[in-house]
């Protein structure tokens, strides 16, 4: 069976993102790729940091409520509408909620033909990628790093402590196409 949709899970900063570039180049034919980072720059402004919405604590800790998870419902439906009419996805996210954030994929993704990905990154790696972005919480990289990965089981991993995200992408993109992957 032909994979259609490519799931990609691992904590913040782990190079997610620059494996889903890499699988964009390396994949036989066009792949859109969705991250959940899009997804959380997409909500209005007023669910940002509040009890419904999506809130970040000092110490790396996520939480979201309600009308945030209304909203990933819609936004994983809409995704698995665009593999059923064809489309090639490969998506980026952040399994906080372990087992049951694969189970809302699951079931948005029923009856597709989907690749498990988990990307790994040792949590002190992670934490200076985090440190040199910028751009996130203090301590959510390292907090994420393996409570994302607990309790779950992927078709294929990576680790991208001292992987390029081209190998790491060869790797995966290997198990879509049937071909062994190919050294750099």
């Amino acid at each position: 069976m032909t994979t259609q949709v490519i799931v990609l899970n691992g904590g913040s900063c782990s190079g997610k993102s620059g494996i889903v570039r890499c699988l964009q180049e390396v994949l036989p034919g066009a792949w859109m790729a969705f991250g959940v980072d899009s997804f959380v720059e997409a909500l209005p402004a007023k669910l940002q940091g509040s009890e419904g919405g999506i809130t970040f604590a000092a110490d790396g800790g996520v939480s979201v409520g309600a009308e945030f998870r209304a909203l990933d419902a819609a936004w994983t439906g809409g995704i698995a509408a665009m593999a059923r009419a064809g489309a090639g996805i490969v998506v980026d996210d952040v399994f906080l909620g372990g087992a049951a954030s694969r189970q809302r994929w699951e079931k948005a993704l029923a009856g597709l033909t989907v690749l498990w990905v988990g990307v790994r990154c040792d949590a002190e790696v992670a934490a200076g990628r985090e440190l040199a972005r910028g751009d996130r919480v203090k301590g959510m990289a390292a907090s994420q790093a393996r409570a994302v990965h607990e309790g779950l089981a992927y078709d294929v991993e990576v680790d991208t402590t001292h992987t390029e995200s081209l190998e790491c992408a060869r790797v995966i993109a290997a198990q879509v196409t049937g071909a062994p992957a190919l050294p750099s």
